[in-house]
């Protein structure tokens, strides 16, 4: 008899979270340090000989959803935030099986010296548990684009984690600098640039990969039109469209935008409308790419009016 084949896994270990949970009194008022390790069950055998991202589980995605369980939510039980973050990182792929979560407190706040408290979980995917019969084929991937942006701390460095951390990425443009229009006086400068996908996610799940990031960074929506460490738009997914409350797509204002063409232009030419660098607003500069070490800025004049820099 063959021995059974253990399934595939990919594992991220150590990722380190300030979050607000605990029973106590005096741990419901104050952010305290929490550890997080996960497995997710999922074929890699497919990666493994195409050695293509679109054909795994974005491991950066996976931890952005675990993050922000336990940067955004409060919870005073570790065994809740444990499943709380399961379903988060199940939603994240349809193809993942089965996720395992540990979760451990660092500062545990008992009187003995004790160096982390947690539990561990394993939460099988509903279909993977349902449905004993094969799923259907996949929808084909499609033309997806996301456009990033930040004025905040180490503009670069978010910028660099935000495109690792969305899945099935083709391209990135290259970076502009922008001029902070609209919002209050005295915002630094942005940094912009957009990513080419080829994905068979909706674009309903890339806002949730992109709120993800957001709060990964750090990002807190305190002023309308402030300043922000990082921003997520979803520009386009193939030929969808959306009119929600909280998402439209196509976006709906970014053909009036000069720091959303200006890069779009660089990846996707025939998708911007002729005459953009005169009828677009707002002033960018090229800086070069993410992982350029040096940068030289040749200068795209500024459109005729200003409007604000938001979502």
């Amino acid at each position: 008899m063959a021995p059974e084949r253990r399934p595939d896994l990919i594992e991220l270990r150590g990722l380190r979270v300030l979050g607000v949970h605990g029973a106590l009194a005096e741990e419901q008022n104050r952010a305290q340090p929490f550890e997080i390790d996960l497995d997710v069950e999922a074929d890699l055998a497919v990666a493994g000989t195409s050695d293509q991202l679109a054909d795994t589980v974005d491991y950066g995605a996976v931890a952005a959803a675990a993050s922000a369980v336990v940067a955004d939510e409060r919870f005073r039980l570790l065994e809740r935030l444990a499943e709380r973050v399961a379903a988060q990182v199940a939603a994240v792929d349809p193809r993942i099986r089965a996720v395992t979560v540990a979760v451990r407190k660092l500062r545990p706040p008992v009187p003995v010296d004790l160096a982390s408290a947690g539990v561990r979980i394993t939460r099988r995917s509903p279909v993977d548990v349902e449905s004993p019969s094969p799923s259907p084929s996949p929808s084909p991937s499609q033309r997806a684009f996301v456009a990033l942006g930040s004025n905040l701390g180490d503009r670069v460095a978010t910028l660099r984690r935000a495109v690792a951390g969305l899945p099935d990425v083709v391209a990135v443009s290259p970076v502009y600098e922008t001029e902070p229009v609209g919002g209050p006086d005295g915002q630094p400068a942005y940094l912009n640039l957009v990513v080419e996908l080829s994905t068979r996610r909706s674009g309903r799940n890339l806002l949730e990969v992109g709120r993800q990031l957001e709060a990964a960074a750090g990002r807190v929506r305190a002023e309308r039109h402030g300043p922000r460490i990082l921003d997520v738009d979803i520009l386009l997914v193939g030929d969808e469209s959306v009119d929600e409350a909280d998402l439209t797509v196509p976006h709906p204002r970014m053909l009036e935008r000069r720091f959303v063409l200006a890069p779009l232009a660089d990846l996707a030419p025939e998708l911007v409308p002729s005459g953009w660098e005169r009828s677009a607003i707002g002033e960018v500069r090229a800086i070069g790419r993410l992982d350029d070490d040096e940068r030289h800025p040749p200068v795209i004049q500024s459109g005729p009016e200003r409007e604000e820099q938001t979502t």
